[in-house]
């Protein structure tokens, strides 16, 4: 069996019938984390992908075997794609600056360059076997001697070159024989996979050439290199049943010392001395306890001098640390070039600790099996550890980002944005930042964020402009005082969605398109004409190009009614929200929507909504939004747009931001009595773990059971904005479910939004404003399925 997990849900398994007949030896994430590879002891590898998207949800998408020769290393192929963070430019006000892309060749690519998809596998005979995904689903598989000499391979690494090659390092499982390296090549001539091999420079380990200790670790346990990306550095780790030692060692160039009988002869100009390629050890450790499980760090930090000066100067540790589980129980995280201990967790008592500390109270070496990590693997920060032990308990552990030194609040802030920024450039998930985020500090980092954000250039700010408000969604949900916000960034993330989908709808009245697309022109034209009248923004247009067939318009009604409700429910809730200073009313609690009271942008894009809504609505009444008015002639848009530009003039200026006048805010109080408000459906509060492990002590979870503290509704935050009994909604479709719906649906796993898993549309514009959201919800997060029960 293969069990999925995802770790804001850790109680909710996924198990896979894999099929594979022998024990798996290998499981191997893809970048993306949609694909998995898994490989057994016959030679059987398959490749797993989700089931429309679900991460609860697999099917096995491909295989490839090499009959009854069982796999010992499991790799894909390099995309390509490689970052450096420099710890040294933290400051930097620019993000390319912190993060920069280095030049690195995928490890085989098609045509035009776009790298192409594949595995490699290294076999217990001392085979290499690669298997290529061709664009059109079918698989090319070739396999290979790693040399021609072919031997046991016991253990064996892939880590991959800049200039695209594949380096394979392999042992026999004997400290005294040699750890052999070679390089692979792969490419694909007249239509097959033809693979290239080439022996490298070897090495042997320190401790079989100490006199001390040379008979003393028999057995290579771990081989390791210390990155997928650096094929330079490797560490090894030898071990007997009493301890282990570790070793890093790095090759260099050297020159090639000449005979003295050629070093008389005249040198040819521009003659350089012959360098050769040789292993060296960089560091190695004392004798330590045996050794279980190696963890390696993912994050992929700059170790040039400079960065390595900075970050041992500001106490910024995440990459630089890796993870040795003993069968004692206990995890020491040693610096990764010069092997020095870093910090130490004691498993068994669930403390802590700096290096230098003596523990509290001595630990009694207990009779029998130890409880201890049989796999062990950092988060893509380095600021979580996930093992797996000997009896098959999971288990999360936090790592500090100053590996537990103390650091003042500025410091420690900074090491969290720095690593929040860096999750909003790549795009992986940033759950494990969220860890060491103390509600306290939630409104620190959402201003820091903001600033940071703001100081990009403007491409780079519209390419993360969703991503940091989903960012912002998931501070917010960490303390109680925030988490009105949260519903407000949800609230945004569709409402710029909705936006987008509305104004990608219109369309030049001629062939000959100016420069500015119709969608640009209206927010050029609602920003200049601050008229309340809607009618009179109305006339500055031309109307042609809003001019739609019928029935994309009526579909998107559900949209269309999300917008009007939600202006209604801002404008009726202003003089709630706000005194006459235009700040929150002392005692009242912060309510969805406060946030949009100051964000000129947001409400200048709902006024410009409503007036394309007006447009259509004399094209076809029957898209309009639908309001309860208590007199038949009061017409709603009207007012609701006077009123809301009136709000947006006093936030239109960010800089300056002016507080809503008098005459506002009693209207606004009028407004019940004249329409009826409707009760907005904010977003659940996310049932995950990551609001329930702030707290420094440990949560002991259940598989298949879900998680609430004791005496705590899981939904008390946000049912203070909630009906009790309320009707379910489809948070994208705008749609209400009932009280039990009975359709099955998917639910975001990371702020939790709810939507149907199949789609009652037929209309191609609905159509489209699903499949935008088929991979990924509005917040990026992935699907995960839900029985309609749960819903």
């Amino acid at each position: 069996m293969i069990h999925v997990i995802d770790t804001d849900h850790p109680w909710d398994v996924n198990s896979i019938n894999s099929g594979h007949t022998e024990v798996i030896s290998c499981l191997e994430w893809d970048q993306s984390g949609s694909r998995l590879l898994s490989a057994d002891g016959d030679g059987q590898i398959k490749c797993w992908g989700m089931t429309e998207h679900l991460v609860n949800s697999w099917e096995c998408t491909q295989s490839s075997s090499v009959d009854g020769d069982p796999i010992v290393a499991l790799s894909w192929l390099h995309n390509g794609v490689k970052l450096a963070l420099h710890v040294e430019k933290s400051g930097s006000t620019n993000f390319g600056e912190k993060f920069s892309r280095v030049k690195f060749s995928p490890s085989l690519t098609l045509f035009g360059g776009k790298p192409m998809e594949g595995w490699l596998a290294v076999t217990v005979s001392g085979l290499v076997t690669v298997s290529l995904l061709k664009p059109n689903g079918t698989l090319l598989t070739a396999s290979e001697s790693l040399c021609r000499l072919r031997g046991r391979v016991a253990l064996a690494d892939i880590a991959f070159t800049g200039g695209g090659n594949i380096v394979v390092a392999a042992t026999d499982g004997s400290s005294s024989s040699p750890v052999q390296f070679y390089k692979v090549c792969v490419s694909v001539v007249n239509e097959k996979c033809r693979i290239d091999t080439e022996l490298l420079p070897s090495l042997f380990m320190r401790c079989t050439t100490d006199p001390v200790r040379r008979d003393k670790y028999p057995a290579v346990t771990h081989l390791k290199f210390l990155t997928r990306e650096n094929s330079e550095q490797v560490l090894l780790c030898a071990s007997s049943q009493m301890g282990s030692i570790v070793e890093c060692w790095s090759l260099r160039k050297e020159g090639l010392p000449v005979n003295n009988i050629f070093q008389h002869r005249s040198p040819v100009v521009g003659e350089k001395q012959p360098m050769i390629l040789k292993w060296r050890i960089l560091s190695a450790t004392n004798d330590l306890d045996r050794v279980s499980a190696v963890a390696l760090p993912k994050l992929p930090i700059s170790i040039s001098n400079t960065d390595l000066k900075v970050a041992s100067d500001t106490k910024f540790f995440p990459g630089l640390g890796l993870a040795l589980a003993f069968h004692d129980g206990s995890i020491q995280i040693l610096h990764r070039l010069s092997l020095h201990t870093m910090g130490v967790f004691y498993g068994s008592s669930g403390s802590s600790q700096r290096v230098g500390e003596e523990p509290a109270i001595k630990r009694q070496r207990a009779g029998g099996p130890t409880l201890h990590f049989k796999a062990l693997q950092f988060s893509w920060t380095s600021l979580a550890l996930v093992g797996v032990d000997n009896h098959g308990k999971l288990h999360m552990i936090r790592v500090s980002p100053s590996m537990g030194q103390l650091l003042d609040m500025n410091t420690l802030l900074r090491h969290l944005l720095f690593l929040l920024e860096y999750c909003m450039v790549t795009g992986y998930d940033w759950w494990d930042v969220l860890l060491h985020a103390q509600p306290s500090m939630v409104h620190n980092l959402l201003e820091k964020l903001h600033e940071e954000y703001m100081r990009q250039n403007q491409a780079l700010q519209q390419v993360l402009s969703t991503r940091i408000v989903a960012v912002k969604a998931s501070l917010c949900k960490l303390s109680s005082a925030t988490a009105a916000r949260a519903c407000d960034f949800h609230a945004k993330l569709l409402l710029i969605a909705i936006s987008s989908t509305l104004k990608s709808l219109l369309r030049p009245h001629v062939l000959n398109t100016p420069d500015k697309s119709p969608g640009d022109r209206l927010s050029e034209i609602c920003a200049k004409n601050t008229d309340t009248d809607i009618d009179k923004v109305m006339i500055n247009l031309k109307t042609e190009e809003f001019v739609l067939d019928g029935p994309p318009l009526q579909s998107l009604q559900q949209l269309i009614q999300w917008v009007g409700d939600f202006v209604l429910y801002l404008l009726a809730n202003l003089p709630n929200q706000v005194s006459s200073t235009g700040r929150p009313l002392p005692g009242s609690i912060v309510r969805p929507g406060f946030g949009f009271l100051r964000d000129g942008a947001s409400l200048g894009m709902l006024r410009e909504m409503l007036v394309m809504i007006r447009i259509w609505g004399l094209l076809k009444p029957g898209c309009l939004p639908i309001y309860t008015a208590t007199s038949d002639n009061q017409d709603s848009m009207f007012l609701l747009f006077r009123l809301l530009t009136k709000l947006w003039l006093c936030s239109r200026d960010e800089s300056h931001p002016q507080d809503p006048d008098e005459t506002l805010i009693d209207e606004c109080c009028l407004l019940p009595s004249q329409l009826l408000v409707p009760s907005m459906d904010w977003l659940p509060i996310n049932d995950g773990v990551i609001t329930k492990v702030q707290s420094k002590h440990p949560l002991r979870l259940q598989f298949g059971k879900p998680y609430t503290l004791p005496g705590v509704n899981p939904n008390t935050q946000v049912e203070v904005f909630r009906s009790p009994a309320s009707q379910r909604m489809d948070h994208l479709r705008c749609l209400h479910l009932g009280i039990s719906p009975t359709e099955d649906s998917k639910a975001c796993t990371r702020c939790g939004c709810v939507t149907m898993l199949r789609s009652p549309n037929k209309t191609n514009a609905m159509r489209q404003w699903e499949q935008r959201w088929i991979k990924n919800c509005l917040c990026g997060g992935l699907w995960r399925r839900i029985p309609s029960t749960l819903t």
